[in-house]
């Protein structure tokens, strides 16, 4: 789990976020950003990043504040799962995937990111899950946003196996080789792995969520 900091730090800037969203009021206004302020210096303190930095990210954030979402693609041949090393995070293994991106449906962000980071050409057939990000192992940098993720089972329909800028390796793996892997726990857990095997297993299990 999360610390508890991080949770209080989210949810100070969510509620200044949305303060500023809709307060006409001046002297509101600036309260809320003086919380905004102190959500970035409690974050700093903890993480030992900039507290301008974090402030800088959290005035890109306007409108009411809401989860942000990324996808991760299952995608399965001759029952091994894709996986890829993930440059931005030291070469460790992890699903295709990342943010979501504006204008693309879940699925049509899903396909890209696996095309991108896989080098391989997917349909998607089924959301497997939808987990919140609280209950993955903390990563080595705290994610400063609430953050959902969708994970998808796919098909391959053409393409092959190949790196990119951001993967340094593209490779199938069985399910018992899972646990013995370098993996970017910070994206992906050995659980949530696991769990697509199961789903691959049994096509009419039906989608995870929380």
């Amino acid at each position: 789990m999360e610390p508890k900091w991080l949770t209080w730090a989210r949810q100070i800037q969510a509620l200044a976020q949305s303060g500023l969203a809709y307060s006409p009021n001046p002297y509101d206004r600036d309260r809320f950003e003086q919380l905004r302020r102190l959500a970035a210096e409690i974050a700093a303190e903890h993480t030992g990043d900039a507290t301008d930095r974090l402030e800088g990210l959290f005035m890109e954030e306007t409108g009411y504040a809401t989860p942000k979402v990324g996808v991760r693609a299952a995608v399965f041949r001759d029952g091994r799962i894709l996986m890829v090393r993930e440059v931005a995070d030291g070469h460790r293994w992890t699903l295709p995937g990342g943010w979501a991106d504006v204008n693309q449906t879940p699925a049509e962000c899903t396909a890209r990111e696996v095309w991108e980071e896989s080098g391989f050409e997917v349909v998607v057939r089924k959301l497997a899950g939808v987990y919140d990000r609280r209950r993955f192992p903390p990563p080595a940098r705290p994610v400063p946003f609430y953050l959902y993720k969708l994970f998808f089972l796919c098909d391959i329909t053409g393409g092959t196996a190949t790196p990119s800028l951001e993967t340094s390796e593209v490779g199938f793996f069985a399910e018992e080789e899972i646990d013995g892997l370098d993996l970017s726990h910070g994206r992906v857990t050995g659980w949530h792995i696991h769990r697509m095997f199961e789903h691959h297993r049994t096509p009419d299990l039906p989608a995870d969520f929380d």
